[in-house]
């Protein structure tokens, strides 16, 4: 539920609002065509192949698939392996898309569009994606992100981004964000 917005950006940037959010995880997304999806959230699920030696998959191939329109000459891929319970949340950009592989372990998955005038502003998502559920998410810019290691195992993380780091394009918001009102708690059922 949206009650007040905050506007930053530029004419020529991306605008963002900052809603206020009803408390929770949002909806949670257990197909890549779930109706949910926040506008512009795309998932393909990851070709696996194991055999008696390990695990193969493709990341990413230069024009092809989830990246396909990523330009080659300003792609960056970098991995972030993380703790067992560490939550690294939000951030958001105003230019730049990611591409998330889970790559080890288990991620919860938090999605906040903060894009004004977006048909799903204020809206959040909850995926769990990783060994168990082999996907890839496109972020797009103007969508805050973040996610908790859940299990008892490191996670790993192979991200896929459009352009290189630049720390002015990249915002931060913390966790527990009373705005964004995310509950990163266990939840019962």
């Amino acid at each position: 539920m949206l009650h007040s917005t905050e506007s930053v950006g530029e004419p020529e940037t991306l605008q963002l609002a900052f809603p206020m959010c009803e408390s929770g995880i949002g909806k949670v997304i257990t197909s890549p065509t779930s109706r949910d999806l926040i506008a512009g959230i795309v998932i393909e699920p990851l070709s696996v192949w194991p055999d008696d030696r390990g695990v193969f998959f493709e990341v990413a191939r230069a024009g092809k698939g989830i990246i396909s329109r990523f330009p080659l000459e300003t792609t960056q891929v970098s991995a972030t392996f993380t703790y067992p319970g560490s939550i690294k949340a939000f951030h958001y950009h105003l230019h730049q898309t990611d591409c998330w592989v889970p790559s080890m372990g288990m991620l919860q998955v938090a999605l906040v569009d903060l894009r004004s005038g977006s048909a799903t502003l204020g809206a959040k998502n909850t995926i769990y994606v990783g060994a168990h559920r082999p996907w890839q998410i496109l972020i797009p810019p103007g969508v805050a992100h973040g996610y908790k290691v859940i299990g008892d195992t490191t996670a790993g993380l192979i991200y896929v981004t459009d352009r290189f780091y630049n720390p002015e394009d990249e915002g931060r918001l913390p966790h527990d964000d009373k705005r964004l009102n995310y509950d990163w708690a266990l939840q019962h059922k």
